[in-house]
């Protein structure tokens, strides 16, 4: 999420645990709180990042950092 007063700091470890593991990003960015609370409600989640690789959804950042972890 990038905001005129916000940028996720969660959404950027994603980026950058993703670069560090060779991934390429297809970054979605959400620039408006309206665009945040769709993918939310969208894909049922309460927080951003959400992070998918291929068509597997991993989760927020945390759940990136677990997957990465476990290979």
């Amino acid at each position: 999420m990038v905001l005129p007063e916000h940028t996720c700091p969660f959404g950027v470890r994603a980026q950058a645990l993703l670069t560090e593991h060779g991934y390429q990003i297809d970054d979605r960015l959400l620039r408006s709180r309206e665009e945040v609370e769709a993918i939310k409600t969208e894909h049922e989640v309460v927080t951003t990042p959400l992070v998918f690789i291929g068509d597997r959804r991993i989760g927020g950042c945390d759940d990136l950092e677990r997957f990465l972890a476990n290979g």
